[in-house]
Protein backbone atom coordinates (compact mmCIF):
# COMPACT_ATOMS: atom_id res chain seq x y z
CA UNK A 1 0.00 0.00 0.00
CA UNK A 2 1.43 3.55 -0.68
CA UNK A 3 1.76 6.68 1.66
CA UNK A 4 -1.40 8.12 -0.54
CA UNK A 5 -3.18 4.77 0.13
CA UNK A 6 -2.56 4.71 4.38
CA UNK A 7 -3.27 8.38 4.45
CA UNK A 8 -6.52 7.95 2.47
CA UNK A 9 -7.51 4.64 5.01
CA UNK A 10 -6.25 6.37 8.28
CA UNK A 11 -8.69 9.48 7.65
CA UNK A 12 -11.79 7.33 6.04
CA UNK A 13 -11.53 5.22 9.03
CA UNK A 14 -10.88 8.03 11.74
CA UNK A 15 -14.23 9.88 10.41
CA UNK A 16 -16.37 6.86 10.42
CA UNK A 17 -14.45 5.83 14.24
CA UNK A 18 -15.65 9.48 15.30
CA UNK A 19 -19.31 9.18 13.98
CA UNK A 20 -19.76 5.71 15.24
CA UNK A 21 -18.71 6.45 18.85
CA UNK A 22 -20.37 9.56 20.79
CA UNK A 23 -18.42 11.92 21.81
CA UNK A 24 -16.58 10.60 25.46
CA UNK A 25 -17.68 7.16 24.89
CA UNK A 26 -15.49 4.22 25.93
CA UNK A 27 -14.62 2.19 22.91
CA UNK A 28 -14.01 -1.10 22.60
CA UNK A 29 -14.05 -2.00 18.89
CA UNK A 30 -11.59 -2.92 16.58
CA UNK A 31 -9.38 -1.34 14.49
CA UNK A 32 -10.98 0.34 11.04
CA UNK A 33 -11.13 -2.53 8.85
CA UNK A 34 -10.37 -2.16 5.04
CA UNK A 35 -12.80 -3.00 3.00
CA UNK A 36 -12.11 -2.16 -0.67
CA UNK A 37 -9.44 -0.21 -1.77
CA UNK A 38 -9.32 0.43 -5.91
CA UNK A 39 -8.72 2.95 -8.22
CA UNK A 40 -12.34 4.21 -7.96
CA UNK A 41 -12.76 3.96 -4.45
CA UNK A 42 -11.72 3.04 -1.18
CA UNK A 43 -14.24 1.74 1.50
CA UNK A 44 -13.08 1.33 5.63
CA UNK A 45 -15.55 0.60 8.29
CA UNK A 46 -15.56 1.54 11.62
CA UNK A 47 -18.02 -0.17 14.18
CA UNK A 48 -21.65 0.19 12.13
CA UNK A 49 -20.19 2.92 10.12
CA UNK A 50 -18.68 2.88 6.81
CA UNK A 51 -16.53 5.74 4.72
CA UNK A 52 -16.37 5.74 1.30
CA UNK A 53 -14.01 7.88 -0.30
CA UNK A 54 -14.88 8.30 -4.27
CA UNK A 55 -12.10 8.32 -7.22
CA UNK A 56 -10.24 12.14 -7.38
CA UNK A 57 -12.05 12.53 -11.10
CA UNK A 58 -15.61 11.58 -10.17
CA UNK A 59 -17.94 13.72 -11.65
CA UNK A 60 -19.11 15.49 -8.74
CA UNK A 61 -22.88 17.03 -9.76
CA UNK A 62 -23.58 13.28 -11.04
CA UNK A 63 -22.48 11.53 -7.85
CA UNK A 64 -24.51 14.19 -5.80
CA UNK A 65 -27.40 12.64 -8.04
CA UNK A 66 -26.92 9.30 -7.46
CA UNK A 67 -26.55 9.58 -3.79
CA UNK A 68 -29.72 12.00 -3.14
CA UNK A 69 -31.26 8.74 -5.28
CA UNK A 70 -30.63 6.26 -2.57
CA UNK A 71 -31.85 8.77 -0.19
CA UNK A 72 -35.46 8.62 -2.03
CA UNK A 73 -38.21 7.52 -0.45
CA UNK A 74 -39.20 5.81 -3.52
CA UNK A 75 -36.27 3.61 -3.73
CA UNK A 76 -36.49 2.46 0.47
CA UNK A 77 -36.29 -1.00 0.56
CA UNK A 78 -34.69 -1.35 -3.12
CA UNK A 79 -31.14 0.60 -2.11
CA UNK A 80 -29.15 1.43 0.96
CA UNK A 81 -30.01 4.99 1.87
CA UNK A 82 -26.72 6.60 2.59
CA UNK A 83 -26.01 8.54 6.50
CA UNK A 84 -24.95 11.83 4.66
CA UNK A 85 -24.35 12.97 1.06
CA UNK A 86 -21.02 13.76 -0.59
CA UNK A 87 -20.42 17.53 0.89
CA UNK A 88 -17.71 15.70 3.30
CA UNK A 89 -14.53 15.40 1.44
CA UNK A 90 -10.90 14.44 2.63
CA UNK A 91 -7.55 16.15 0.74
CA UNK A 92 -5.11 13.75 -0.71
CA UNK A 93 -1.69 14.07 -3.14
CA UNK A 94 -2.74 14.45 -6.95
CA UNK A 95 -0.96 12.92 -9.36
CA UNK A 96 2.51 14.66 -10.33
CA UNK A 97 2.60 17.24 -12.41
CA UNK A 98 4.92 17.93 -15.63
CA UNK A 99 7.77 19.50 -12.98
CA UNK A 100 7.44 16.19 -10.53
CA UNK A 101 5.56 17.88 -7.93
CA UNK A 102 2.16 16.99 -6.34
CA UNK A 103 -0.68 18.66 -6.09
CA UNK A 104 -3.87 18.00 -3.14
CA UNK A 105 -7.06 16.71 -4.61
CA UNK A 106 -9.97 16.80 -2.61
CA UNK A 107 -12.01 12.99 -2.41
CA UNK A 108 -15.65 13.41 -2.29
CA UNK A 109 -16.81 11.17 0.83
CA UNK A 110 -20.07 9.58 1.72
CA UNK A 111 -20.97 7.94 4.57
CA UNK A 112 -23.26 4.73 4.81
CA UNK A 113 -24.62 2.14 7.74
CA UNK A 114 -22.86 -1.16 7.66
CA UNK A 115 -24.60 -3.85 5.88
CA UNK A 116 -24.03 -8.07 6.06
CA UNK A 117 -22.44 -8.99 3.18
CA UNK A 118 -23.41 -12.27 0.37
CA UNK A 119 -20.90 -14.91 1.77
CA UNK A 120 -18.56 -15.69 -0.55
CA UNK A 121 -17.77 -18.87 0.73
CA UNK A 122 -20.96 -20.33 0.38
CA UNK A 123 -22.14 -20.19 -3.23
CA UNK A 124 -25.83 -21.71 -2.62
CA UNK A 125 -27.11 -19.33 -0.36
CA UNK A 126 -26.38 -16.49 -3.34
CA UNK A 127 -29.23 -14.40 -2.97
CA UNK A 128 -29.93 -14.55 -6.90
CA UNK A 129 -33.62 -15.16 -6.69
CA UNK A 130 -33.68 -12.07 -4.37
CA UNK A 131 -31.30 -9.85 -6.11
CA UNK A 132 -33.46 -10.11 -9.26
CA UNK A 133 -36.56 -9.16 -7.69
CA UNK A 134 -34.66 -5.63 -6.16
CA UNK A 135 -33.77 -5.24 -9.63
CA UNK A 136 -37.22 -5.65 -11.09
CA UNK A 137 -38.16 -3.05 -8.25
CA UNK A 138 -35.31 -0.95 -9.32
CA UNK A 139 -36.44 -1.26 -13.15
CA UNK A 140 -40.11 -0.41 -12.38
CA UNK A 141 -39.72 2.37 -10.20
CA UNK A 142 -40.09 5.67 -11.97
CA UNK A 143 -37.14 7.59 -12.08
CA UNK A 144 -37.95 10.43 -9.12
CA UNK A 145 -35.70 13.13 -10.71
CA UNK A 146 -33.39 13.96 -13.16
CA UNK A 147 -30.57 10.79 -14.28
CA UNK A 148 -27.28 10.82 -15.30
CA UNK A 149 -26.66 7.86 -17.80
CA UNK A 150 -26.04 4.18 -16.07
CA UNK A 151 -22.74 3.96 -16.51
CA UNK A 152 -22.20 0.27 -17.36
CA UNK A 153 -20.93 1.02 -21.01
CA UNK A 154 -18.54 3.95 -20.13
CA UNK A 155 -17.17 1.18 -17.69
CA UNK A 156 -16.84 -1.37 -20.34
CA UNK A 157 -14.81 1.36 -22.98
CA UNK A 158 -12.81 1.97 -19.32
CA UNK A 159 -11.61 -1.58 -18.47
CA UNK A 160 -10.36 -2.24 -22.49
CA UNK A 161 -8.57 0.98 -21.82
CA UNK A 162 -6.75 0.24 -19.36
CA UNK A 163 -6.39 -3.19 -21.10
CA UNK A 164 -4.72 -1.88 -24.11
CA UNK A 165 -2.56 0.69 -21.96
CA UNK A 166 -1.44 -2.08 -19.78
CA UNK A 167 -0.90 -4.84 -22.99
CA UNK A 168 0.01 -2.43 -25.57
CA UNK A 169 1.25 -4.72 -28.66
CA UNK A 170 0.59 -7.82 -26.21
CA UNK A 171 -1.20 -10.85 -28.78
CA UNK A 172 -3.25 -11.58 -25.58
CA UNK A 173 -5.19 -8.81 -25.65
CA UNK A 174 -6.36 -9.58 -29.14
CA UNK A 175 -9.12 -11.86 -28.57
CA UNK A 176 -10.84 -9.09 -26.00
CA UNK A 177 -10.54 -6.34 -28.55
CA UNK A 178 -11.77 -8.19 -31.44
CA UNK A 179 -14.93 -9.09 -29.16
CA UNK A 180 -15.34 -5.41 -28.15
CA UNK A 181 -15.17 -4.13 -31.92
CA UNK A 182 -18.04 -6.56 -32.26
CA UNK A 183 -20.36 -4.40 -30.00
CA UNK A 184 -22.41 -1.99 -31.15
CA UNK A 185 -21.33 1.77 -30.20
CA UNK A 186 -23.86 1.92 -27.61
CA UNK A 187 -22.78 -0.98 -25.70
CA UNK A 188 -18.96 0.54 -26.26
CA UNK A 189 -20.08 3.69 -24.38
CA UNK A 190 -19.77 6.08 -27.91
CA UNK A 191 -23.62 6.19 -28.83
CA UNK A 192 -26.67 6.87 -26.77
CA UNK A 193 -28.98 3.41 -25.99
CA UNK A 194 -31.61 3.14 -28.21
CA UNK A 195 -34.47 5.52 -27.20
CA UNK A 196 -37.11 2.86 -26.27
CA UNK A 197 -34.67 1.17 -24.26
CA UNK A 198 -32.54 4.40 -22.46
CA UNK A 199 -35.07 5.62 -19.78
CA UNK A 200 -35.25 2.77 -16.79
CA UNK A 201 -33.79 3.34 -13.72
CA UNK A 202 -30.84 1.06 -14.09
CA UNK A 203 -28.12 0.07 -11.19
CA UNK A 204 -24.82 -0.10 -13.55
CA UNK A 205 -22.86 -2.53 -12.29
CA UNK A 206 -24.99 -5.57 -10.82
CA UNK A 207 -22.88 -9.09 -9.15
CA UNK A 208 -23.50 -10.45 -5.81
CA UNK A 209 -21.20 -7.82 -3.90
CA UNK A 210 -23.45 -5.24 -4.69
CA UNK A 211 -26.18 -6.79 -2.01
CA UNK A 212 -26.10 -6.45 1.88
CA UNK A 213 -28.48 -7.19 4.58
CA UNK A 214 -29.20 -4.45 6.66
CA UNK A 215 -29.72 -4.08 9.78
CA UNK A 216 -27.09 -6.72 9.71
CA UNK A 217 -26.85 -9.59 10.13
CA UNK A 218 -30.21 -10.70 8.94
CA UNK A 219 -32.04 -7.68 7.69
CA UNK A 220 -33.59 -7.34 3.93
CA UNK A 221 -31.33 -7.46 1.23
CA UNK A 222 -30.65 -4.26 -0.32
CA UNK A 223 -28.34 -3.33 -2.71
CA UNK A 224 -25.64 -0.97 -2.77
CA UNK A 225 -23.27 1.64 -4.53
CA UNK A 226 -24.93 3.53 -6.48
CA UNK A 227 -21.72 5.22 -8.36
CA UNK A 228 -22.67 3.44 -12.01
CA UNK A 229 -26.57 4.02 -11.52
CA UNK A 230 -29.10 6.56 -13.50
CA UNK A 231 -31.07 5.89 -17.01
CA UNK A 232 -30.09 3.12 -18.91
CA UNK A 233 -31.17 -0.17 -20.81
CA UNK A 234 -32.20 -2.66 -17.61
CA UNK A 235 -31.42 -5.80 -19.40
CA UNK A 236 -27.56 -4.30 -18.89
CA UNK A 237 -28.13 -5.20 -15.12
CA UNK A 238 -29.22 -8.59 -15.86
CA UNK A 239 -25.92 -9.17 -18.41
CA UNK A 240 -23.10 -10.46 -15.91
CA UNK A 241 -25.68 -13.38 -14.46
CA UNK A 242 -26.42 -13.94 -18.47
CA UNK A 243 -22.62 -13.68 -19.21
CA UNK A 244 -21.43 -16.00 -16.79
CA UNK A 245 -24.23 -18.05 -17.59
CA UNK A 246 -23.31 -18.35 -21.30
CA UNK A 247 -19.66 -18.78 -20.30
CA UNK A 248 -20.67 -21.89 -17.62
CA UNK A 249 -19.73 -20.03 -14.50
CA UNK A 250 -23.08 -19.42 -13.13
CA UNK A 251 -25.17 -23.53 -12.81
CA UNK A 252 -28.04 -23.57 -15.04
CA UNK A 253 -30.21 -23.96 -11.59
CA UNK A 254 -28.73 -20.54 -10.32
CA UNK A 255 -29.77 -18.97 -13.87
CA UNK A 256 -33.42 -20.15 -13.81
CA UNK A 257 -33.95 -18.90 -10.24
CA UNK A 258 -32.61 -15.75 -11.23
CA UNK A 259 -34.49 -14.97 -14.53
CA UNK A 260 -37.65 -16.58 -13.42
CA UNK A 261 -37.69 -14.33 -10.08
CA UNK A 262 -36.82 -11.23 -12.99
CA UNK A 263 -39.84 -12.26 -14.14
CA UNK A 264 -42.31 -13.28 -11.69
CA UNK A 265 -41.69 -9.74 -10.19
CA UNK A 266 -41.98 -7.79 -13.80
CA UNK A 267 -39.22 -6.88 -14.53
CA UNK A 268 -39.47 -4.94 -17.79
CA UNK A 269 -35.78 -6.23 -19.46
CA UNK A 270 -37.03 -9.10 -20.27
CA UNK A 271 -40.21 -10.39 -22.26
CA UNK A 272 -42.63 -12.28 -19.02
CA UNK A 273 -41.83 -15.58 -21.39
CA UNK A 274 -40.08 -17.07 -24.46
CA UNK A 275 -36.23 -15.99 -25.38
CA UNK A 276 -34.65 -13.28 -23.05
CA UNK A 277 -31.46 -13.74 -25.27
CA UNK A 278 -32.55 -11.17 -27.99
CA UNK A 279 -32.53 -8.56 -25.11
CA UNK A 280 -29.44 -9.98 -22.97
CA UNK A 281 -26.99 -10.75 -25.93
CA UNK A 282 -25.56 -7.69 -26.44
CA UNK A 283 -24.88 -6.90 -22.97
CA UNK A 284 -23.96 -9.80 -21.77
CA UNK A 285 -21.27 -9.79 -24.47
CA UNK A 286 -20.50 -6.35 -23.10
CA UNK A 287 -19.50 -7.51 -19.83
CA UNK A 288 -17.90 -10.67 -21.33
CA UNK A 289 -15.66 -7.97 -22.53
CA UNK A 290 -14.93 -6.24 -19.78
CA UNK A 291 -14.44 -9.00 -17.63
CA UNK A 292 -11.82 -10.51 -19.60
CA UNK A 293 -9.91 -6.92 -20.23
CA UNK A 294 -9.57 -6.70 -16.11
CA UNK A 295 -8.89 -10.09 -16.43
CA UNK A 296 -5.84 -9.50 -18.36
CA UNK A 297 -4.95 -6.44 -16.53
CA UNK A 298 -4.57 -8.50 -13.26
CA UNK A 299 -2.67 -10.44 -14.89
CA UNK A 300 -0.25 -8.27 -16.29
CA UNK A 301 0.24 -6.44 -12.77
CA UNK A 302 0.33 -9.92 -11.19
CA UNK A 303 2.91 -10.75 -13.71
CA UNK A 304 1.01 -14.30 -13.94
CA UNK A 305 -0.99 -16.51 -16.40
CA UNK A 306 -4.78 -16.35 -16.88
CA UNK A 307 -6.22 -18.73 -14.48
CA UNK A 308 -9.23 -21.42 -15.39
CA UNK A 309 -12.08 -18.93 -14.58
CA UNK A 310 -10.08 -15.75 -16.13
CA UNK A 311 -9.62 -17.91 -19.28
CA UNK A 312 -12.40 -18.84 -20.01
CA UNK A 313 -14.12 -15.59 -20.00
CA UNK A 314 -11.12 -14.77 -22.41
CA UNK A 315 -11.79 -17.42 -24.71
CA UNK A 316 -16.07 -16.22 -24.59
CA UNK A 317 -14.51 -12.96 -26.14
CA UNK A 318 -13.11 -14.71 -29.17
CA UNK A 319 -16.73 -16.31 -29.82
CA UNK A 320 -18.12 -13.69 -29.75
CA UNK A 321 -16.15 -11.66 -32.56
CA UNK A 322 -17.44 -14.95 -34.52
CA UNK A 323 -21.21 -13.72 -33.86
CA UNK A 324 -23.44 -12.44 -36.99
CA UNK A 325 -23.18 -8.60 -36.86
CA UNK A 326 -26.91 -8.08 -37.01
CA UNK A 327 -27.59 -9.89 -33.72
CA UNK A 328 -26.02 -6.28 -32.59
CA UNK A 329 -27.89 -4.56 -35.30
CA UNK A 330 -31.19 -6.08 -34.31
CA UNK A 331 -31.10 -5.10 -30.45
CA UNK A 332 -29.96 -1.57 -31.28
CA UNK A 333 -33.17 -1.26 -33.79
Amino acid sequence: MTTTQISVVHDLGALAHRLSHPAGARCVCEPPQVLADRSDGTVVRSGAIVAKAHAVDIDREALAARIALAAAPQLTGILLPPLTGPGQSLTVPGHPDPSGHSTPAPRPVTLWPLGAPVDPTDPDAAPWAEAAVLLARLHRTEPPFRLPPMRGPAKAARAVARMSAALSGDPAALPVLAGWRALPAWARGEAPAPAQRAGFLCHGDLHLGQLVRHPAPDGPWLLIDVDDAGAGDPAWDLGRPAAWYAAGLLPPEDWSAFLDAYRSAGGPAVPADGDPWPELDVPARALTVQTAALALVKCAVEQRDPDELEQLMIESCARIATLPPELAADHAS
